[in-house]
C-alpha cells in the first residue's frame, strides 16, 4: 500500500510541476519583459510542489 500511495504522490507532483511549466512558458510568451518575475515564482511554486509530493511519499510509508 506505501509503493501505491508513494507512485501516486510522485504521478500527482509530476503533472503538477508539469502544469506550472507550461503555463510558465506561455505567460513568458505573452509577456517577455516579465521574465525573472515569472521565472522565480515559477521555481517557488514548484518547490512548495515538491515538498507537499515529498511529506506525501513520507507518510504513505510512516502511515502504512
Amino acid at each position: 500500500m506505501a509503493a501505491i500511495g508513494a507512485g501516486i504522490a510522485v504521478i500527482g507532483a509530476s503533472f503538477g510541476i508539469g502544469w506550472i511549466g507550461s503555463k510558465a512558458m506561455e505567460s513568458i510568451a505573452r509577456q517577455p519583459e516579465a521574465v525573472n518575475d515569472i521565472r522565480s515564482n515559477m521555481i517557488l511554486m514548484a518547490a512548495l510542489v515538491e515538498g507537499v509530493a515529498l511529506i506525501a511519499i513520507v507518510l504513505s510509508i510512516f502511515l502504512t
